[in-house]
């Protein structure tokens, strides 16, 4: 899907589109104020934001603990540890076919799982054990196709998104998203498996951010039958070579980012669901009491 840079006044109205069970589960509300999209277009958006029929492909591989603590904007963020030096990243990949009052767009949340304050360190049991509240993900970047959706992350909860081309493909058993940078050179591709084992998630999780110098964290909730593929000897071994990695960096600066990560070649597990209902809700500043 091509970068989208038309900024129209024009809402879709279509929120009798999301009546699900899992929609009703949220009572619909304003902002405080509509936000401003440009000096002539302002939005009265409703929240949370409903996604419904979305594709989503995650990627979720080992990287280098250090260098993943560096991308983190605040001190009160620290990376889940894993064995080896490590930390994780994930990249999921999604099309947001019906999007409550917006046209539809591509997406890539790049992530890091984090603690916040932490006053132990625990490695993996964050990724796995719901007793931690204090867990969550950092999106240290998100190209999407849509500027209008640039915007709207970036002033409401301080998201580093960027518009760029994401094509998304389900083809020969993977579904490939490839990114483009601002020249139309190709700089990641993530193939995931569209089979695996069957999961079904129905998850509640936090998404924390820095707007104007302060931390937010906001809810997302997301409900979908998945193929799941796991690779848990992993943990155990660092570095592990693949006869076929499902991710390719290329060679723009819009890699270099992810390749000072020190991504591994071989994918800790991926996720793959054709049709996921999601809502995304306003942030709020975070306390950490």
């Amino acid at each position: 899907m091509k970068a989208d840079f038309n900024l129209v006044p024009e809402m879709p109205d279509n929120a009798s589109e999301f009546t699900s069970e899992f929609f009703k589960r949220f009572t619909l509300r304003k902002n405080t104020q509509p936000l401003q999209i440009s000096d002539e277009i302002s939005k009265d958006f409703s929240f949370p934001t409903f996604y419904d029929k979305v594709s989503c492909g995650i990627g979720i591989f080992m990287c280098n603990y250090e260098k993943a603590l560096e991308l983190l904007p605040h001190p009160s963020m620290k990376p889940v540890k894993m064995p080896g030096g490590r930390a994780v990243v994930i990249f999921s990949c999604y099309q947001y076919k019906t999007v409550m009052n917006m046209q539809p767009y591509n997406e890539i949340a790049m992530t890091i799982p984090l603690l916040m304050d932490p006053s132990i360190s625990v490695p993996v049991l964050p990724l796995v054990s719901k007793a931690f509240k204090n867990f969550g993900y950092h999106v240290f970047s998100m190209p999407v196709t849509s500027e209008e959706n640039r915007i709207r992350g970036q002033k409401l909860w301080g998201i580093p998104k960027v518009t760029e081309r994401l094509d998304i493909e389900q083809k020969d058993g993977f579904s490939t998203t490839v990114a483009f940078d601002t020249n139309d050179k190709e700089y990641f591709r993530l193939r995931v498996p569209m089979n695996g084992k069957a999961a079904s998630f129905d998850e509640t999780g936090q998404l924390y951010s820095v707007r104007e110098g302060e931390v937010v964290k906001g809810q997302t909730n997301f409900k979908g039958n998945f193929k799941v593929n796991k690779h848990m000897g992993l943990l155990f071994n660092k570095g592990k070579k693949s006869n076929s990695p499902l991710l390719t960096l290329g060679d723009s600066p819009r890699a270099e980012m992810l390749k000072k990560l020190e991504i591994e070649e071989s994918e800790f597990q991926t996720r793959w669901c054709p049709s996921m209902e999601a809502s995304f809700d306003l942030g709020k500043v975070y306390s950490k009491r």
